[in-house]
């Protein structure tokens, strides 16, 4: 009995000697530069966080400016073909034959016409006020088919192209003289989109 409250105690004794508790820990210095080290290198990820964000704007915007840059040349290249369209040519007395200035212009026309193929024009032939109403809406519209048929002879196709006469009634210019007439001896053309010429 004795031996067994021996071994008993040897085993209990051991047994708390694994149980005992772990020293405490011993707090690790830290140096000043440790902390300087940190710090710098929190200051310097924020700064590297914030310089790419900026990048990042500065793209967006830089994007932006080219898109609208883009779409304002754009806008004055379509502007610039609506004139060349819209450009008025005019006709000797009498005549519905084109003048060189007015094969010049129409000329200008064929190229816009064949970058915007869903653009239609609309060609009215016009008069001084010399002569009847019945003459100058005939000669109107054959000024108007002279011009719609060297466009085609150039290249355009017809049905994008109508023809109207309006004869003496709408004066460009008002006055009985040559300068006014002359002025008023012409070929207007409308531009418009597609089936708006009907």
């Amino acid at each position: 009995k004795a031996l067994l409250a021996l071994v008993a105690a040897a085993v209990a004794g051991a047994a708390a000697g694994c149980h005992k508790a772990p020293p405490p820990l011993a707090a690790t210095p830290v140096s000043s530069d440790s902390l300087d080290r940190a710090r710098a290198d929190s200051i310097a990820r924020a700064n590297a966080a914030r310089q790419a964000e900026m990048a990042r704007a500065q793209a967006e915007q830089d994007s932006l400016r080219a898109v609208r840059e883009r779409e304002q040349r754009e806008a004055a290249q379509n502007a610039d073909a609506m004139k060349v369209l819209a450009a008025t040519i005019y006709y000797d007395f009498d005549s519905a034959d084109l003048t060189e200035a007015a094969r010049s212009l129409l000329l200008a026309k064929v190229p816009v016409l064949q970058a915007q193929p869903t653009i239609h024009v609309r060609i009215t032939g016009h008069t001084d006020d010399r002569g009847s109403a019945e003459y100058n809406l005939a000669l109107g519209l054959r000024r108007a088919a002279e011009a719609k048929a060297f466009l085609v002879n150039n290249g355009i196709d017809a049905s994008r192209l109508s023809i109207t006469s309006m004869g003496a009634e709408q004066p460009a210019v008002q006055g009985d003289n040559e300068e006014a007439w002359s002025q008023n001896r012409r070929a207007e053309f409308a531009p418009t989109t597609q089936g708006d010429n009907q």
